[in-house]
């Protein structure tokens, strides 16, 4: 049987009642019980102990030695949970504790860290405890507090709060345009060395939307692209891409800064590859959060909303 089971507590209760008021006939109207209730629950008490506890007469109650000491402990460990949730509820007021953080290895190196290190030096009392990494963590299951996930989101478990929309672009270097012509439409990237992230879920199929105004029906089409290098980690692809290897294919937060740099440049600006979804931060409940926590997704969301990779320089 657990030590906190209601059968238990009834009986812990009903001891510190007869305790305090010093009769079955008090404690029962203290408890909202009939006194028959009490006398049973301790002797149900006292039976599993194994043990007297109370002496009963006609007209009061004496408590054994043992009685009189299962009371004290009894009060030190109510005391104790009663710390225990004070402590609890405080740390939904101050912003200390600590926070699990699962990131995405490649956006997480590049834009969350400068972020972190920013939130750590505003908070010092949050102790940060961060995993990178490109797979999706089980946050319920491995117990982290939050985490960043970019795309579409599938846990229905989770709280998920969008941060900012991505897209994904293609893109080129002025070596690769020197030597091959641009692609027109989605067409001509059949005949071009497109370098390929294994990573997307239609993969060798690049399907591309293109931008339509808010009236205008959305145009699809689909190209089977190949190209001389395959690679499951986006920034190989983003290197070779800058060397002049072949067109890349990747979320705005991962290449817009080179183009502001003047390393890649947009082709087929007015096409997008598929719906990229949005960056957001997921927790598993959104009640009851720490002080900690309210002050991470506060501080997120604003580092977020501006989209820094739009306007920043690599």
């Amino acid at each position: 049987m657990d030590i906190l089971d209601s059968q238990r507590t009834d009986e812990l209760a009903t001891l510190l009642a007869l305790a305090d008021r010093g009769s079955f006939a008090a404690a029962a109207r203290s408890l909202g019980r009939h006194p028959s209730v009490l006398s049973k629950r301790l002797q149900a008490l006292e039976r599993r102990l194994g043990v007297r506890l109370v002496e009963r007469t006609t007209r009061q109650l004496h408590f054994t030695r043992e009685g009189r000491q299962l009371v004290d402990k009894v009060r030190q460990a109510g005391q104790l949970i009663r710390d225990a949730e004070q402590e609890a509820a405080q740390g939904a007021q101050q912003t200390r504790g600590r926070l699990r953080l699962s990131m995405p290895a490649t956006m997480g190196r590049r834009w969350i860290s400068p972020m972190l290190a920013e939130f750590s030096l505003a908070y010092p009392e949050v102790a940060l405890e961060v995993e990178y990494s490109e797979r999706i963590v089980d946050i319920v299951g491995e117990h982290f507090d939050a985490a960043i996930r970019i795309g579409h989101l599938v846990d229905s478990r989770l709280v998920a709060t969008r941060l900012c929309d991505q897209y994904r672009l293609l893109c080129a270097s002025a070596r690769y345009l020197e030597r091959h012509e641009a692609p027109q439409t989605p067409e001509d990237l059949a005949r071009h060395n497109c370098l390929g992230y294994t990573g997307l879920l239609d993969f060798p199929q690049w399907r591309l939307v293109r931008c339509a105004g808010k009236k205008a029906a959305k145009a699809v089409e689909s190209v089977r692209v190949s190209g001389s290098i395959l690679s499951n980690d986006n920034e190989a692809l983003l290197h070779a891409a800058i060397r002049g290897v072949g067109i890349i294919a990747g979320s705005d937060w991962h290449l817009m800064p080179c183009v502001h740099a003047g390393e890649l440049i947009r082709i087929l600006p007015q096409w997008t590859l598929g719906d990229a979804g949005g960056i957001y931060l997921v927790r598993p409940s959104g009640q009851y959060s720490t002080g900690a926590m309210k002050a991470f997704k506060q501080w997120v969301t604003e580092a977020f909303a501006q989209a820094p990779w739009r306007t920043a320089s690599r």
